[in-house]
C-alpha cells in the first residue's frame, strides 16, 4: 500500500496553477495540476505525460492554454509522481498498466471532474499513445487529439503476435559491437534499480538523461536511415539503441553537461529538475517501467486486435520535434498517422524548432 502523499508546494508551480487531489478513478487517488479552473464549465483539455515524466512536465503550457480559455487538467498518470492506488512491484498486477487501462483512468478522470467530453486529450512520449487510443475508443469523450513526439501506428493487426522475419534483437546483439534496444532493457527486472540506485544519484541521472535526448546535446544530428536493419539501427543514439552490456543509467553518465551548461539551461534549471529527482527518488520508476513491459511481453494484446483496421476519425494532429526522430522515421510515422488517424486537412503534422527540450522521453514540452 502506498503512502498518502501531501500535495505539490504551490511555491514550485507557476502562477495560476494548482495541485489537487481526485478521488476514486479506476481505483487510483489521482494527483492532478490544473489551471483555468476559476470559470466554472470551461472547455476541458487533458495533458497526459510520458517516460520519465510528470504532470509538471506540463506547466509551462498550462497557463497559455488557460488564457486562451480552457480549464487545463494534468495528471501524473498511473504508475507516476502523487498518484497513489498503484502497485508499484515487478512482480504486481503489470495488466493494471496496459493501453486499455490507463484509457480508463483517463474516463474515469474526466468523469469525476464532471465533465461528459472534454475539447482535446494531447499525449506526449507514452502519453501519445494513449491520448490515441483515448480517441479512437470513445470519440464521444475526447473528440479531438493532439500527439507528440510518438506517433500512432493504429490498433494492430490480428495475429499481429505471431513471429515473423528476423529476431532483431538476436541481430543487435550479434554486431561487433553489441546492443539492444532501449525498450526490452526497460522491461527487465533490474532496471528499476539500475536508474534509482544509481551510481551518481537520481538527481544526475535525470540531468544527463534529458540533455542527451534534448536539442541541447552537440550530437543530436539525425540523419535518414536506409532500414530497420541491426546494423542501421545501431547508428542511433545510444539512449535508444544501448550497447548490451550497459545498464541506462552507466549509458547516459559520459554525456553529463558542465556545470557551466547546467546553470545555462533555461528549459530545465536544476530548481525545477529537483521536482523529478524528488518525486522518483520517492516512487522508482518501476510505474513507469510497467507500461514497457505490457508492449514488450504483448500483455493482453489480444484485446488491442479486436479493433484492427478501426481509425481515429476526430481531429489530429501529430507534433515532432526537428531534432527528435530521423526524417525518414518521422515521414514513415506521418504516412502512418496519416493512414491510421485520419489527421485533419492541413494539420498532418508540425515540426517543432531546436527546443532545448527536443527527443522523445524528455522531461519539459517545450
Amino acid at each position: 500500500m502506498m503512502t498518502e502523499l501531501p500535495l505539490l508546494d504551490s511555491a514550485v508551480l507557476p502562477p495560476g496553477v494548482r495541485a489537487r487531489f481526485v478521488e476514486n478513478v479506476n481505483g487510483l487517488r489521482m494527483n492532478v495540476l490544473e489551471a483555468g479552473f476559476e470559470k466554472p464549465r470551461h472547455p476541458c483539455l487533458l495533458l497526459l505525460h510520458g517516460f520519465p515524466e510528470l504532470a509538471y512536465s506540463w506547466r509551462k503550457v498550462m497557463g497559455p492554454l488557460a488564457a486562451a480559455g480552457f480549464h487545463v487538467v494534468a495528471p501524473d498518470q498511473r504508475g507516476y509522481g502523487r498518484t497513489t492506488g498503484w502497485d508499484p512491484s515487478y512482480d504486481g498486477d503489470v495488466a493494471s498498466f496496459r493501453l486499455f487501462n490507463l484509457v480508463r483512468d483517463a474516463l474515469g478522470l474526466v468523469a469525476a471532474l464532471g465533465y461528459r467530453s472534454v475539447a482535446a486529450v494531447i499525449g506526449h512520449d507514452f502519453g501519445s499513445p494513449v491520448a490515441a487510443w483515448c480517441a479512437l475508443l470513445r470519440p464521444d469523450v475526447f473528440p479531438a487529439v493532439a500527439m507528440m513526439s510518438a506517433p500512432f501506428p493504429g490498433p494492430p493487426s490480428l495475429n499481429a503476435g505471431a513471429p515473423s522475419g528476423e529476431n532483431i534483437h538476436a541481430a543487435l546483439a550479434k554486431l561487433d559491437r553489441p546492443r539492444k534496444h532501449y525498450q526490452w532493457y526497460y522491461s527487465t527486472r533490474a532496471a528499476n534499480a539500475d536508474m534509482h540506485d544509481c551510481p551518481q544519484g537520481i538527481h544526475d541521472f535525470l540531468r544527463a538523461y534529458f540533455h542527451y535526448k534534448s536539442a541541447d546535446w552537440a550530437g543530436n544530428k539525425p540523419h535518414p536511415l536506409k532500414s530497420l536493419s541491426a546494423e542501421e539501427l545501431a547508428q542511433m543514439p545510444t539512449y535508444y539503441i544501448m550497447d548490451l552490456h550497459q545498464d541506462m543509467a552507466a549509458t547516459v553518465a559520459p554525456e553529463m553537461p558542465s556545470a557551466e551548461a547546467i546553470a545555462a539551461c533555461q528549459w530545465l534549471p536544476d530548481a525545477e529538475l529537483a521536482i523529478y529527482s524528488g518525486e522518483f527518488k520517492r516512487t522508482g520508476f518501476q510505474g513507469g517501467l510497467q507500461w514497457y513491459r505490457c508492449r514488450t511481453e504483448n500483455v493482453l494484446a489480444t484485446e488491442l486486435e479486436v479493433f484492427s483496421g478501426r481509425t481515429i476519425d476526430v481531429p489530429s494532429l501529430f507534433i515532432a520535434g526537428n531534432l527528435s526522430v530521423p526524417r525518414n522515421l518521422r515521414a514513415h510515422a506521418e504516412k502512418r498517422v496519416r493512414a491510421h488517424a485520419r489527421l485533419s486537412p492541413g494539420r498532418r503534422r508540425r515540426p517543432l524548432g531546436a527546443a532545448g527540450a527536443a527527443g522523445a522521453g524528455h522531461g519539459t514540452p517545450a
